[in-house]
């Protein structure tokens, strides 16, 4: 039987995200996650926020993340 934080995280371990309009594609979830969250503790103002919004949104395991309204 699967463990509840197994069953969280998305089955693709790749993710892309798009900050400050720029698009990358990330082939370890972990490290995306990593990198924004260092990013979102080194900033403030708008680049902090754009970071905060990616963060979340990988933290609720989208395989698509991005700082921009759609």
């Amino acid at each position: 039987m699967l463990k509840i934080s197994e069953l969280a995280m998305p089955k693709s371990r790749k993710v892309a995200t798009v900050c400050n309009g720029k698009r990358e594609v990330w082939t370890d979830y972990e490290e995306a996650k990593a990198y924004f969250l260092e990013l979102m503790m080194s900033t403030d103002g708008e680049e902090h926020e754009r970071a905060e919004c990616v963060y979340i949104q990988l933290m609720h395991g989208l395989d698509e993340c991005s700082d921009e309204d759609e």
